[in-house]
């Protein structure tokens, strides 16, 4: 069970903090979230609404009688819930939506969560306490999905190890850098096969200064071009939780210092920086 003091926070976006009602959500380990709402106010309401941050998408969850003063609306994972953050309210007939404020988040499911390798399509929600005190959900779905597992940081080198959802690997599939802006060719890495999935080196000295997105290529120069991303826990945001070493390495275009890490969407990239 995670309590009020472990919750995660997240950039919120919103202008006021949250108050009553509260929502205490449990997290399954299909994507499903179930939401226990404490309506202390005694209003008879209608749904629990969730929007989509920085959009107009809307998803409305029936609520039932959960005994006592707690009503109860699920969000299956089956239910499309597009990758973004989404704010939770409280939806009364004829009023205006109240914020929710999170109250317990059991999150145990999603530890060392490992879908079934044929899994068509990867579905991760996190509910998270903002930075003003309201429920939000994080949302994923990705198919395929590449998830990032163990990553060795060598002498000028970083080895990823992953697992592939949704798809298999062709003969000619291949790891590659890509230059976020474009300004770079893509660096190209051969994968081989690692105890669960598999795993590629990217040489740092290959990569000139600039952020640089890690994919897979499955199917070779066809098929899907695939994100590595770490998502499969209850952390929801990986970036400043996984920090890892910066390492200094002379290239023919200078000297430079490349470090892996997480992007806000939980993406793995690495920074190389000239130095001097």
């Amino acid at each position: 069970m995670t309590s009020p003091a472990r919750r995660a926070t997240a950039p919120g976006g919103e202008d006021e903090p949250a108050t009553n009602p509260r929502a205490d959500c449990v997290a399954d380990f299909a994507g499903g979230l179930t939401f226990d709402v404490t309506d202390e106010g005694g209003l008879d309401p209608a749904h629990l609404l969730l929007r989509r941050r920085g959009g107009r998408e809307e998803v409305r969850l029936p609520l039932t009688p959960a005994g006592g003063d707690r009503l109860r609306a699920a969000l299956p994972g089956g239910v499309a819930l597009p990758e973004g953050r989404w704010d939770a309210y409280l939806r009364a007939a004829g009023a205006e939506p109240r914020r929710l404020a999170p109250g317990l988040n059991d999150l145990r499911s999603l530890v060392d969560r490992a879908p079934a390798a044929a899994a068509e399509r990867v579905v991760v929600r996190i509910p998270y306490a903002t930075k003003h005190g309201n429920l939000s959900i994080r949302s994923w779905e990705r198919a395929p999905h590449a998830e990032a597992g163990a990553l060795h940081i060598g002498d000028g080198e970083l080895t990823v190890s992953a697992r592939l959802y949704g798809t298999e690997t062709a003969p000619d599939a291949y790891a590659e850098a890509a230059d976020r802006h474009g300004a770079f060719p893509p660096v190209r890495a051969d994968l081989t096969p690692a105890p669960g999935g598999l795993r590629f080196t990217v040489t740092y000295g290959a990569l000139r200064p600039g952020l640089w997105d890690l994919w897979l290529r499955p199917g070779g120069d066809t098929g899907p071009r695939v994100r590595i991303a770490r998502l499969l826990d209850d952390i929801v945001d990986k970036k400043p939780v996984y920090v890892y070493p910066t390492v200094g390495v002379d290239t023919e275009h200078g000297p430079v210092e490349a470090t892996p890490y997480y992007t806000v969407d939980n993406d793995l990239s690495v920074t190389v920086a000239a130095v001097g």
